[in-house]
């Protein structure tokens, strides 16, 4: 490979010391440059408004939002999820996936059964001990549940959700600072 010219080299005007301080400075841009390229094609910022995933998330949180996680894998009860709400599409939900494509759910005195079998949810703090419902989940769909179930909007009003509005998977919480990290 050949040397690289340098860039500086024949800048009209430039002493000598300043020429180590503009290669720092366009490294950094370099870096910054394809820092925010990274950024913006594999992950995204995402500001929660809302309560309905409370205590795990709060309104107001900063979460990371990683789109490319059902493009190589499916999607697993548990995840917790950024989806476009279905009777809205341009507004996007926080919620978790408790039902999976065929999935028998049953919920009932603030329970949730899947498949015949109880779900154990450590996440949930307030459960919703007037919610009934059974059903099926449709192919290509999944169930999601807010974790704060009794001021959640969710698979129990608006319905399954198209496996196609799922925007991506949460798995850390950014701000504030003193609950930054992993997301349950």
């Amino acid at each position: 490979m050949e040397p690289q010219p340098d860039p500086f080299q024949h800048a009209a005007g430039c002493p000598e010391l300043l020429r180590p301080l503009l290669r720092f400075a366009l490294r950094g841009l370099r870096l910054v440059t394809f820092s925010l390229l990274f950024y913006t094609v594999f992950f995204h910022l995402s500001v929660v408004r809302g309560s309905s995933m409370a205590p795990g998330i709060l309104d107001g949180d900063r979460i990371l939002v990683e789109p490319w996680s059902y493009v190589v894998g499916e999607e697993q009860r548990g995840d917790v999820v950024v989806l476009r709400y279905p009777l809205d599409p341009s507004v996007d939900y926080i919620k978790r996936i408790i039902g999976l494509p065929g999935d028998h759910l049953f919920l009932a005195n603030g329970h949730v059964w899947v498949n015949g079998r109880p779900l154990n949810e450590p996440y949930v703090a307030d459960v919703d001990v007037g919610s009934y419902l059974e059903a099926v989940v449709e192919e290509d769909h999944v169930f999601v549940l807010g974790d704060n179930r009794p001021r959640s909007s969710d698979s129990r009003e608006f319905g399954q959700v198209p496996i196609e509005y799922v925007r991506g998977r949460v798995d850390l919480r950014l701000w504030p600072p003193t609950r930054a990290g992993w997301v349950q």
